[in-house]
């Protein structure tokens, strides 16, 4: 796998995958596509690591994958296909405008609702740029602003879009708001039930962890017991439905 496109062609296979992996966490990772290493062993940093710390900009920049800090605010892939089941799971197929509306309803803290409300206002910005618009620019607005701009991604609300060279250290990420990142995808979401949505997620995860016990499902996705185990259930038709298309 050398080219963005091997990269698009994986993350689509896999539905989920995370950029570096991630111990106690059963998924895929880029970096173990490409390097073939153990992914139990420390992680080398040489021309194959840097050309996937590249993707992670690149893809959701031209919108051929999601990219944010989501299973355990850990760097996450997930596929467009994907995407709309994820979004209608943590009911986040939210507008440019509901930053008002999901923080009345306690959904999101109050620095979280002033990050959401200048990317709805200015577009996507790079990290100084938005943390200057929010008024987080001192040392104490910064930890405020990673806390607030990983819950914002956790939520599926904001993602990753991309990098600029604000200083002469390392490119600052960009952000943007999911429902303009991926406008489709989040529309997509607005018709789908959660459960028929954890369904889909719970097959496409099994189809490659055959073996995941409910209790294992639950705890990666962030569900209830119940939840993991009516969605292993009404997943066996829909595998069925996937395996009958090959």
């Amino acid at each position: 796998m050398l080219t963005l496109g091997d990269a698009v062609k994986y993350i689509d296979a896999a539905g989920i995958c995370l950029l570096f992996p991630v111990r106690n966490v059963a998924l895929p990772s880029l970096y173990y596509a490409v390097t073939r290493r153990n992914p139990h062993e420390k992680m080398v940093w040489d021309k194959y690591s840097q050309m996937v710390w590249r993707w992670k900009d690149e893809l959701p920049r031209r919108k051929r994958a999601l990219y944010a800090k989501y299973f355990r605010g850990r760097g996450t892939f997930i596929s467009l296909e994907m995407l709309p089941h994820f979004l209608a799971m943590r009911d986040a197929a939210a507008t440019a405008d509901d930053h008002e509306r999901f923080y009345a309803k306690g959904r999101i803290r109050d620095d979280a609702r002033v990050i959401w409300e200048a990317l709805a206002k200015h577009g996507p910005l790079a990290t100084l740029e938005l943390r200057n618009a929010c008024g987080m620019d001192a040392k104490p607005g910064n930890v405020r602003f990673k806390r607030a701009i990983l819950e914002l991604q956790c939520l599926l609300a904001v993602v990753h879009f991309g990098a600029e060279q604000e200083t002469a250290a390392w490119a600052s990420g960009r952000y943007e708001l999911t429902c303009r990142a991926f406008p489709k995808e989040t529309a997509s979401a607005r018709r789908i039930l959660p459960q028929h949505a954890r369904a889909i997620l719970a097959a496409k995860y099994l189809e490659w962890h055959a073996e995941a016990t409910p209790a294992q499902v639950a705890r990666l996705f962030g569900w209830s017991k119940d939840e993991a185990v009516k969605a292993i259930e009404a997943s066996a038709s829909i595998m069925a439905t996937m395996g009958s298309g090959k």
